[in-house]
């Protein structure tokens, strides 16, 4: 086989890893998908992003739906953090300190290193299933799931998440000199490791994610702290870093948890915006819109430029089939957030029910432009096929729709819809080619699936 050069490799793998992640639905965990928490993503990693000369969109930090503790990198593109990690932290310095340690994997040469040994190791079809971003499970919620597939052959994923304790320590290295050049206190790397300190005496099975695939030792530790006396304290102005790493807990939790637990965690004397808004989705889950409003308008009112707040509170009117209040929100928080996709997935699907032609034709403008932002939302692309049914174009409905059950991993039905596409569609026009790639790679599956049966 002739030898591939990294860059090729690397989208090899990538590619490899999509398709196949989309035929596994039993096993698929789920990406969180919210523009109000990616947003705050963005503004903790931002600091250390720009230490480690990654900035630019080119690596997106991503929230796993799995309240374990583990973070990991897999493809250079994006580094994953589960919910469950993120909740247990007790300072933005420490997801920044687990942020930096995961880009360090990826400046340092350890994913393409990986990706090398899964070519030469011959691991690609062994990868099955490994890491990908395919269905959405949330569909509907505010904060909408892609799934992240992990795969039935346990050895290769091992090989290929599992680092060593040398490209650990490095990582250490890097990642707190990330964290140093930010202006952030490489400390913060050492206390994220104490949590994991004290597992490796317990049996696998009881030990955390995290440390199964990040070796640590007690040296390793001590190397740690050693390390960052000599780079020393830092004091940077984190002011608007801790804003949004409390708004990121209180949305992400009062989500995950149940309303008792958040009301505890976040009593009505908390008038904080955490807090207010860790409430309103509390009281949305109990059924009291009117309630979850009155805990949000405040913060409203103080922060009227706030995209991410009048997309909560257009969420919660469209789950509570109040219209009336929906649009305006989402309208607004579009207009503030004129290139995030979700919002705008949001707006569409606000214009559907509408129900007239002005808003449908309106709906499918918005909804093409969140799909040129973030095709991989199988909740907007069922949107945009219905926009363009109700516009009169059904051979791109189907193509839609296709797409729509390709990333559910359903491929008969992709199939179906995919061959209506190509009859409707000239040939050689952009979606006739959009709809012959999916026949191409649905019919390949269908073909690997009798065949591992």
């Amino acid at each position: 086989m002739a030898k591939l050069g990294t860059a090729s490799l690397l989208r090899r793998l990538a590619a490899v890893m999509v398709v196949l992640c989309l035929a596994s639905g039993a096993q698929a965990r789920s990406l969180i998908r919210d523009a109000g928490l990616e947003y705050a993503l963005d503004t903790i990693a931002l600091p250390v992003m720009t230490s480690a000369d990654l900035w630019g969109g080119s690596v997106r930090v991503m929230i796993v739906n799995d309240m374990s503790l583990n973070a990991f990198v897999v493809d250079g593109r994006a580094v994953y953090v589960h919910a469950g990690l993120i909740l247990r932290l007790s300072t933005p310095a420490q997801l920044q300190a687990v942020i930096a340690h995961e880009l360090a994997h990826i400046t340092n040469g350890h994913i393409t290193r990986r990706s090398l040994n899964a070519e030469s190791a011959g691991l690609y079809s062994g990868l099955g299933l490994a890491l990908g971003v395919t269905a959405g499970i949330l569909s509907g919620s505010p904060v909408a799931g892609a799934g992240l597939a992990y795969g039935t052959a346990g050895s290769a994923r091992g090989v290929f998440l599992g680092h060593t304790r040398e490209e650990e320590s490095a990582a250490d290295r890097s990642g707190m000199r990330f964290l140093a050049r930010a202006g952030i206190d490489p400390s913060a790397m050492a206390e994220v490791m104490t949590l994991f300190a004290g597992q490796e005496d317990m049996s696998p099975s009881r030990q955390d994610a995290y440390l199964r695939s990040h070796p640590l030792s007690r040296d390793r530790l001590r190397a740690i702290r050693s390390y960052a006396e000599v780079l020393g304290p830092r004091t940077a102005d984190q002011a608007m870093v801790d804003y949004w790493f409390a708004r990121l807990q209180a949305k992400l939790g009062a989500y995950l948890r149940d309303p008792d637990y958040t009301f505890r965690r976040y009593p009505a004397s908390d008038l904080s915006d955490a807090g207010r808004i860790a409430r309103s989705l509390a009281q949305y889950k109990m059924g009291r819109a009117q309630a979850a409003w009155a805990e949000l308008d405040p913060v409203l009112a103080a922060r009227p430029e706030d995209a991410y707040l009048h997309e909560l509170k257009g969420w919660i009117a469209l789950e509570s089939n109040r219209m009336d209040v929906a649009l305006p929100a989402y309208r607004r928080a579009a207009k503030l957030a004129p290139k995030e996709p979700q919002v705008l997935a949001g707006l569409g699907k606000v214009l559907l029910a509408q129900g007239t032609k002005a808003t449908d034709a309106e709906a499918l403008a918005v909804l093409q432009s969140a799909r040129s932002r973030d095709a991989r939302d199988p909740g907007m692309l069922r949107d945009l096929a219905m926009a363009y049914a109700r516009t009169g174009e059904p051979a791109m409905a189907s193509l839609h729709t296709a797409e729509r059950y390709a990333l559910l991993g359903e491929y008969e039905d992709a199939l179906i819809h995919a061959r209506r596409a190509v009859a409707g569609l000239p040939v050689g026009a952009p979606g006739w080619a959009r709809a012959q790639d999916i026949i191409d790679a649905a019919e390949r599956e269908t073909k690997n699936r009798r065949t591992r049966r």
